[in-house]
């Protein structure tokens, strides 16, 4: 079991890569993310949300988002999203597929 100093590194490593991810990269595209890394921004929500679901504290797919964010997908997208282009679309499928499978 993890050290409480542990936890604590891991969950300022945690902030450092969402501050990377939402200040520093916002260039970068969850698209390309997930069919690189097979995870994005959102499944790192999703994985928050989950987390929480294990402690009993319900949290929505848009509340967790929010959080991790720091604002509305809905702004999200209009402030930093782009068009992908079929060949991204593709990829996406298959990536999707094998890393996420039908969880949302």
């Amino acid at each position: 079991m993890p050290t409480q100093t542990e936890i604590e590194l891991q969950a300022a490593a945690y902030r450092r890569l969402q501050k990377h991810l939402m200040e520093d990269r916002t260039d970068v595209q969850n698209i390309d993310m997930m069919n690189l890394t097979g995870f994005c921004r959102n499944c790192l929500s999703r994985w928050y949300q989950e987390a929480a679901a294990e402690r009993g504290i319900e949290m929505t797919k848009d509340e967790t988002r929010e959080l991790f964010y720091g604002m509305t997908m809905d702004e999200w997208k209009k402030t930093y999203q782009t068009d992908a282009g079929d060949a991204q679309q593709q990829a996406f499928v298959k990536a999707f597929a094998e890393n996420v499978g039908t969880k949302k």
